[in-house]
């Protein structure tokens, strides 16, 4: 052991960065084009040391489905999980380390696809113009902030329609298109 104590005699001037020389394709699974996926169903902690593996170049992900701990199904679909989204879920505890948490991090798969299902609803019944401002934002938020994507979509929404919600946004569109109808036939009838 040598008996120096105390902080290193020089510091880094820059962060280590893994991979620095070597080329990523952007289209491979953690390119720009094909980012990792959300991580969900753990607690804070467990996350914090998911991201420090994906940040520093120590990560692996499944090539294929895990076997759940609990229920012995080939159901764990991210890396580093034990038990799969419903045993978790059920028994109300972290994925990874299986501690009892109030806290946990993510969203089910149903709820982002009732709320992709809200979002085409609205889309459906908007003007044109709306309709491609508001995919304009969508697509820059995925390109710019794939790895960030643990914000709420509800502010999202909040910001980019007036309205409280997303239905009550397609309500406000429908009843609005509808009045525009009304008065173009009025216009047409007197010129």
């Amino acid at each position: 052991m040598s008996g120096k104590q105390g902080p290193p005699k020089h510091q880094n001037k820059v962060a280590w960065k893994p991979n620095a020389g070597v080329k990523i394709n952007e289209t491979e699974v953690g390119g720009r084009f094909r980012p990792l996926s959300e991580v969900t169903g753990v607690c804070p902690r467990c996350r914090d040391q998911i991201e420090w593996k994906r940040r520093y170049g120590k990560y692996k992900g499944l090539t294929e489905p895990a076997k759940c701990q609990s229920c012995t199904k080939r159901a764990v679909r991210q890396a580093y999980h034990n038990l799969c989204n419903g045993c978790a879920k059920e028994q109300g505890v972290c994925a990874k380390c299986r501690c009892n948490v109030k806290q946990i991090v993510g969203r089910d798969i149903s709820e982002v696809e009732a709320e992709q299902k809200e979002l085409q609803e609205a889309i459906k019944h908007a003007r044109e113009r709306e309709r491609r401002t508001l995919l304009r934002t969508l697509n820059k938020e995925k390109s710019s902030t794939p790895a960030n994507t643990t914000t709420e979509k509800g502010n999202k929404v909040g910001e980019l329609f007036p309205s409280a919600s997303l239905d009550d946004y397609a309500e406000l569109n429908r009843d609005d298109f509808e009045n525009e109808d009304n008065e173009n036939a009025i216009r047409v009838l007197w010129p």
